[in-house]
């Protein structure tokens, strides 16, 4: 067994499909075959389920496989972990985000580039669920999403909560007159403006949901995605308002659009910075992690 055949492992059960793990590990499909089968042979254990195509893991294999995800990860961050003490703090810093929580993210990175102008960024969007998942799997290395702080201190992560933002409704003054005013506004004002919201599985979109039910109010959705980026182009377009945390560079990035007050009890959980627990984490990201610390409260309203 090596590491190259879990990697081929973990790769299929991301591709689901044989040939495009194949070029995730950048090897033929036959060789990439023929080293699972070796691995298997090598376990004496049948870890796939083959038809003509590939039809997803035996009970056995799902077992080997949370094993070859935990290897993998730690390989992974093994390499970081020496490039970065060759390097000091420079590298690839892999960060995941839920877009909501996120949108304070740019600012983030923006100081951190002052300090380390050494280092990238490679960004990917999860859900609040999906990343809790992403950061137990290590493959990121740093979260910003919606957590419950009691799971996230079970779990011995470290974390940054972010300060509790009051929620904003986002619209154009021309498409939508009525809203103009600087008054805080209740969900039933709301109820028969079209909107533009987070998809139904995102968390943000299922505390503004529960609350929608509890004024007794049903929203006209117009527009739903996981991207802020396509809502922000909705509401500029006239489309619908959106429904966003404050504190972000949207004012900035879209003068056009205003801001209204929403009243709003706080989420339960809670909009947090989080990496690996100590002796876990790699150096680039607890580098970075004390540095946004620093950051969060210094730009705390």
């Amino acid at each position: 067994m090596d590491i190259k055949q879990l990697i081929y492992l973990c790769n299929l059960e991301k591709e689901r499909h044989f040939g495009r793990a194949a070029e995730a590990s950048f090897v033929s499909q036959p060789t990439l075959s023929m080293r699972l089968k070796n691995l298997e042979r090598e376990l004496d254990l049948a870890l796939i389920n083959r038809g003509n195509n590939f039809e997803g893991f035996t009970a056995e294999g799902e077992r080997v496989l949370a094993w070859a995800r935990e290897i993998v990860s730690i390989y992974q961050g093994l390499k970081l972990e020496v490039a970065s003490l060759k390097r000091g703090v420079s590298g690839v810093l892999r960060i995941g985000a839920v877009p909501q929580s996120g949108m304070v993210l740019p600012q983030l990175l923006a100081a951190a580039h002052e300090r380390y102008p050494q280092l990238d960024y490679q960004v990917s969007l999860f859900s609040a669920d999906q990343l809790l998942e992403a950061l137990n799997a290590h493959t990121v290395d740093i979260g910003l999403g919606f957590f419950e702080l009691a799971t996230l201190k079970e779990l011995a992560f470290q974390a940054a909560p972010l300060h509790r933002s009051d929620i904003a409704l986002v619209y154009h003054p021309q498409a939508f007159p009525q809203m103009i005013g600087e008054t805080p506004l209740a969900l039933a004002d709301l109820a028969d403006v079209s909107l533009c919201l987070a998809e139904p599985s995102r968390y943000f979109r299922r505390y503004l949901d529960g609350h929608f039910r509890e004024s007794g109010v049903t929203p006209r959705v117009k527009v739903e995605s996981a991207s802020v980026m396509q809502l922000m182009q909705s509401v500029f377009l006239g489309l619908g308002c959106a429904v966003v945390p404050q504190g972000s560079l949207l004012p900035d990035m879209i003068p056009a659009l205003r801001f209204r007050p929403l009243t709003l009890p706080p989420m339960q959980r809670q909009a947090a910075l989080v990496v690996a627990p100590v002796g876990k984490v790699t150096a680039l990201a607890q580098n970075f992690f004390v540095f946004a610390q620093a950051w969060l409260a210094e730009n705390a309203p």
